[in-house]
């Protein structure tokens, strides 16, 4: 890597902000010897255009020694990052490569289909004689020889091993900040029926039973990798195999890899790996298994895959928790800060709290917020808003309140099957709607017109019953619990505002958010402190149907009469031990509400969040 041809790889035809400062602090931080540079840049910093004149520092083929590797990776976890990339003209020489799924085969009769259902994949011994001429093949050769090539945080785990996507010199992840939640989740051994083809050829048993569940776990593994091997050897006596068989092969394949991942792993006495193990309902019911602290598991998926590293994200919010949680050493690793340069006064965030939206608060909080969002609809008339609801439950609740008073043409929202589509016409069309989303906190552009105002009506902690979550909070880890919910919130807050010129203002429904935020000041970057010192509370109108465009029909539900927007004061480690879930012990009735992030504030046990937290039940 040649730290100095940073700056004269930048594709753009000149610097905006603080994009020229951040690229000599980040040359310097390489040229001073340090592995990894973690670059912490807000919204809006041209992060893409930053990670390419990265890049372009790799060594070429043309100065490489022997065995030495040359060329860069950019990588993302988001697909629409991906997709943005591949749209940009200022970023037309990385070379875009997606997964086969992505691309269909171009023979005949077969245009319909994916290229890894097509001939090749199905037929004992195709030739296939347009093979140079395949949509995907193609893009995998021209990815695999250019200087950059990019593609999914998934691929690049999935590729990593591969002779085709070897080690290079530099790689650059952009939006890193989740990098050990993406791991975690891509290392994640899910059992169930769907995922498991011989599902119904194996008992499943109750592993929550035994006094070692993660060992009876393992030994599970191990019956069903004998069973997947004799499957998959079945199939591949075929000579031919429908597109479905190809698929059954495929996922029995990855079953088989999954499972020696966790035998091997577990049976390594060196590993630092931590597995916890859940099961719902006992004997016949899916399992899944999850790893804490993947090192081991980034480290070869990531980690050997370059010589040098450039993380690129807005909330990476500390050094030390960051490079303990994906398996780096701090002291080779640099940190760079890239300052704000969209006005402060340009992204309000206001305080509309309600209440508190914990699981037993959430009855009497809900209708307030709904009643909320009448007067903020009537606030901004002519304007595009966009809701964070955190959870579907809360999605739907709202959009029930919100039909019932006449607001229905007004209301937009999605389900889990339709989220891009519904998205997509929600911005394109011309009306003042607002669009009620769930988990679209981060890679959402909504420049200008596009919303001028939205509203986090959840503090984002994660969820409990997840047992990675709990298993970390019964370890004391809350730090790290509500550093999480803060880069949530942090992402949020930077889907309105994409520009210097641009504005759009963040209201706070959950007063949780306010304790979330005196408890995570010292992790703030400089720039959202500004922001929450700046919070105030908005003069609203009052509650309105018809001024908030609907037809008055305040009898069709329920009313509250605290509904108006609060005018109060604002008051400014690892082991491998197993942990099971189910339907057993003093936890279940908080399992069973499917909790997914309170306020969880207090470090004491008599609050443990698992009692109070909820999800999209």
């Amino acid at each position: 890597m040649d730290p100095d041809r940073i700056l004269p790889s930048f594709p753009a035809p000149s610097y905006r902000g603080a994009q020229e400062r951040a690229l000599r602090d980040v040359r310097d931080a390489f040229a001073a010897g340090n592995d990894v540079v973690l670059v912490r840049a807000p919204t809006g910093s041209g992060k893409s255009l930053l990670a390419r004149a990265i890049a372009g520092a790799a060594r070429t083929t043309e100065e490489a020694k022997p065995a030495q590797a040359t060329d860069a990776y950019y990588t993302t976890p988001q697909v629409s990052q991906l997709d943005d990339v591949a749209d940009d003209d200022l970023l037309s020489d990385l070379s875009v490569i997606r997964g086969k799924s992505n691309y269909t085969c171009i023979l005949n009769g077969e245009t319909d289909t994916p290229v890894d259902r097509a001939p090749c994949a199905r037929q004992k011994g195709f030739d296939c004689t347009v093979r140079h001429r395949c949509p995907y093949f193609s893009d995998r050769a021209i990815a695999s020889n250019r200087q950059i090539a990019a593609m999914t945080l998934a691929y690049f785990m999935q590729t990593a091993g591969s002779d085709v996507f070897r080690q290079r010199d530099v790689v650059v992840i952009d939006e890193a900040h989740g990098l050990a939640e993406w791991a975690e989740m891509y290392a994640t051994i899910d059992l169930n029926p769907r995922t498991v083809p011989v599902w119904d050829d194996v008992g499943i048993p109750d592993v929550t039973a035994a006094d070692d569940p993660l060992d009876r776990t393992v030994r599970f593994a191990e019956a069903l990798l004998q069973v997947c091997s004799n499957a998959k050897d079945e199939l591949l006596t075929k000579s031919e195999l429908t597109p479905e068989e190809a698929a059954r092969r495929d996922r029995l394949q990855e079953l088989r890899s999954e499972l020696k991942w966790l035998v091997e792993d577990y049976r390594d006495p060196e590993s630092p790996t931590t597995w916890v193990v859940d099961q719902f309902g006992g004997e016949g019911e899916p399992i899944t298994v999850k790893p804490l602290d993947p090192a081991r598991y980034l480290k070869h998926t990531v980690w050997d895959r370059g010589n040098n590293f450039a993380l690129l994200s807005a909330t990476i919010l500390n050094k030390e928790a960051f490079c303990r949680s994906v398996g780096l050493d701090p002291s080779n690793v640099a940190l760079v800060d890239v300052e704000h340069t969209f006005p402060v006064e340009n992204r309000p965030l206001y305080d509309v709290t309600q209440g508190k939206m914990t699981y037993e608060h959430r009855e009497e909080t809900l209708p307030k917020i709904a009643r909320l969002l009448v007067r903020l609809m009537a606030k901004h008339p002519d304007e595009k808003g966009l809701v964070h609801c955190h959870s579907y439950a809360i999605q739907s609740e709202l959009r029930k309140r919100l039909a019932q008073l006449g607001l229905g043409d007004r209301i937009r929202g999605h389900d889990r099957g339709n989220r891009d589509a519904e998205l997509e016409t929600w911005k394109t069309s011309s009306g003042a709607e607002m669009f009620l989303s769930v988990k679209m906190e981060e890679a959402l552009d909504l420049q200008g017109d596009l919303c001028r105002w939205q509203v986090v009506c959840k503090a984002p902690y994660l969820n409990t019953n997840d047992s990675r979550v709990a298993h970390r909070l019964e370890e004391g880890q809350w730090a790290w619990y509500r550093r999480a919910a803060l880069r949530t919130v942090i992402q949020a807050c930077g889907r309105v505002v994409r520009a210097p010129d641009d504005y759009g203002a963040t209201y706070l429904a959950d007063s949780s958010l306010l304790q979330l935020f005196d408890r995570t000041r010292s992790e703030m970057p400089d720039w959202f402190a500004e922001q929450v010192d700046r919070m105030s509370t908005p003069d609203l109108p009052e509650f309105d149907q018809e001024a908030a465009g609907g037809r008055g029909r305040s009898g069709d539900a329920p009313r509250s009469s605290a509904g108006s927007a609060s005018t109060a004061p604002r008051s400014r480690s690892s082991s491998r031990r197993s942990r099971s879930g189910g339907s057993k012990g003093s936890n279940a009735g908080a399992r069973a509400n499917g909790s997914d992030g309170g306020d969880a504030g207090d470090d004491s046990r008599s609050n443990h969040p698992l009692s109070d937290v909820w999800g999209d039940g």
